[in-house]
């Protein structure tokens, strides 16, 4: 079980402040594409949607992990490299991809804004009982970390609407700081935004509120703050990287678990094998479903962008729990 810090309102303020006096915008960076607009290099699809969403035709968005490219593998190729040193602003989340964080470190890039530092980060495993604290998600939750993700924090913040928008905020600060020209668009964009993800937020809580089961079994154990924030229990094949193979101890501990907690279903996801959840489900009688961790957006995702693939998520999770 976690245990969690109540942070007080101010501190979310401090963390967008932090965002934006982070960054020193280079001289004439501002608008220096061709065509007028501020280049972003986002390193994967969270990033790129937010940069999208807030910048709108003020920004040409370039992302480093291309569409149905498993973001924790990726590798940059040298023209990514020369990319990212000409980017007038690069949005990264630290700790997810570490080819992305050797290359930033080294592009020389005064722009950078770490996602990581615009939230708190916890620690999730692959069984996670931390239900009934949405109560301990102060408003104000997000600090601002110089540091990034440490060691066995989960990066997965964007599953959780709440702590999405927290990010949100603070790019939207950084982005203003970079372009201060166009600012008062930025912060309406970042504002609809926050209030999109707050209306996705009610609609989780709402659909999660009375179901049958609280607990979901899933390969990649992505949803520790999804889980958390709604009352559930994620209980994941492998760990935080999907690509880690399960013990058969932990595959029989499986077994017991969704006997235990009459679970229906096992999830698997779009960029990574399916076979541990096929697998698991065959050995247990259980149906298979998607639950998609938004890593990136493919022609095979259950919806065009991040609100879709997340009511997508919604509705799977209500049949697999069986939501009343």
């Amino acid at each position: 079980m976690n245990v969690r810090r109540l942070i007080p309102t101010a501190a979310l303020a401090g963390a967008v402040a932090l965002a934006a006096t982070a960054l020193t915008a280079c001289s004439g960076a501002a608008g220096s594409g061709k065509d007028g607009t501020l280049d972003v290099t986002a390193s994967f699809y969270p990033m790129q949607f937010l940069a999208e969403q807030i910048g709108k035709d003020h920004v040409k968005v370039t992302a480093l992990t291309k569409p149905g490219v498993e973001p924790h593998d990726l590798e940059i190729t040298p023209k990514q490299t020369a990319q990212l040193a000409e980017a007038d602003v690069v949005l990264y989340l630290k700790s997810l991809q570490p080819a992305v964080d050797k290359a930033v470190a080294q592009s020389g890039v005064k722009n950078v804004v770490d996602a990581a530092t615009l939230t708190r980060l916890e620690a999730h495993g692959t069984s996670g009982h931390d239900h009934g604290h949405e109560g301990d998600h102060a408003e104000g939750e997000g600090e601002g970390h110089d540091h990034g993700a440490e060691a066995g924090e989960d990066p997965h913040v964007w599953l959780d609407p709440v702590k999405y928008a927290e990010v949100t905020k603070g790019v939207g600060a950084a982005l203003e700081k970079a372009d201060p020209d166009h600012a008062a668009d930025y912060r309406k964009n970042t504002d609809e935004l926050v209030g999109k993800l707050t209306a996705l937020d009610t609609e989780f809580k709402d659909g999660l509120k009375n179901t049958a089961t609280k607990t979901f079994i899933t390969t990649h154990s992505a949803f520790g703050y999804l889980a958390e924030r709604y009352g559930l229990d994620q209980e994941g094949i492998s760990g935080v990287d999907p690509e880690s193979e399960p013990s058969p101890a932990r595959m029989k501990e499986l077994q017991a678990v969704a006997k235990q907690e009459n679970v229906s279903t096992v999830f698997f996801e779009t960029l990574a094998s399916d076979k541990t959840a096929k697998s698991l489900a065959t050995d247990t009688g259980l149906k298979t479903d998607v639950l998609d961790p938004l890593e990136g957006i493919t022609d095979k995702s259950q919806g065009a962008d991040y609100f879709e693939v997340m009511r997508s998520n919604l509705k799977n999770l209500q049949k697999a729990l069986g939501a009343k």
